[in-house]
């Protein structure tokens, strides 16, 4: 879609180009001077031009609409006017027309240009619809803005990997176990058989309920651990994984694959500093 207009019309034309553009409809301003000027050089037969013009009788319209029909591009016109020249050239027309501008002298543009940005954003949300576009296709065309990161992010994105994934086997004593804790830092340890199969988790937690209990650090943490802890699985959405942790009340989880062994570790630090918030 090529949108282009005149003046106040081509300021709201700019905002509904980007509005197409960013909801799944590849679209772009042009002005019309420069149109004439070698930019109708852009615009192909599969196209359709969005011309915007309240009057419906911009001069730069009589060299322009002929060039159109030979290319044989569409033109749809936002007027207020759907007689005029323009709504007469057009294959369709959008009336923008209103009884009167709030201007105290009803000159400058201000109820038309916001009738016109409505219709704009009505044409763009319709479109949208109509291509079945959806909240992960947004985030892809916003891959910096909050919602990509919530719906972009997968967890290996986001996860601990190598030395910084607190792991220790299962016959791991409860004080070596103790120290892994203490050098990630992570709040927990992730307990693995000898094919790093994830078998439970050791938490500070764990650690200050054994010790209440007189349990000796030499015993392996197999028997101080909780089995069959939360895990996340790599390829999980970032923003899924978050809400379980925060659903299940706990701050960090280890990461597996499809076959439950050890890939990363994550807590909801994690997230945070990733926007997914």
């Amino acid at each position: 879609v090529i949108v282009s207009g005149i003046g106040k019309s081509g300021h709201i034309g700019k905002k509904i180009a980007a509005t197409l553009a960013s909801t799944g409809t590849p679209a772009f301003f042009v002005h019309p001077a420069e149109a004439l000027h070698g930019d109708l050089g852009m615009i192909e037969s599969r196209d359709v031009m969005l011309f915007i013009s309240y009057s419906g009788g911009a001069k730069e319209l009589d060299l322009i609409i002929p060039r159109l029909e030979d290319k044989s591009v569409a033109l749809l016109a936002m007027t207020g006017k759907p007689h005029s020249p323009l709504g007469r050239a057009a294959k369709a027309v959008l009336d923008i027309s209103v009884e009167r501008e709030a201007c105290p002298m009803h000159l400058a543009p201000t109820s038309s240009t916001v009738n016109t940005l409505m219709m704009g954003d009505a044409l763009a949300m319709a479109v949208m619809q109509a291509r079945g576009f959806n909240e992960e296709d947004f985030a892809r065309s916003h891959p910096a803005g909050a919602l990509g990161a919530r719906l972009l992010n997968n967890v290996h994105h986001l996860m601990r990997q190598g030395d910084a994934i607190p792991q220790v086997m299962l016959a791991t004593s409860v004080m070596d176990a103790m120290l892994e804790l203490s050098r990630t830092g992570l709040g927990l340890v992730a307990v693995c058989d000898e094919q790093h199969v994830v078998k439970g988790v050791f938490t500070d937690g764990d650690l200050r309920r054994w010790l209440v209990g007189g349990g000796a650090l030499t015993t392996p943490v197999s028997e101080a651990m909780t089995p069959n802890g939360i895990t996340l699985q790599a390829q999980s959405r970032a923003i899924d994984a978050k809400e379980l942790l925060m659903k299940r009340k706990i701050t960090a989880a280890p990461v597996v694959d499809e076959n439950g062994k050890l890939t990363g570790a994550i807590n909801l630090q994690d997230f945070y500093q990733a926007g997914i918030i």
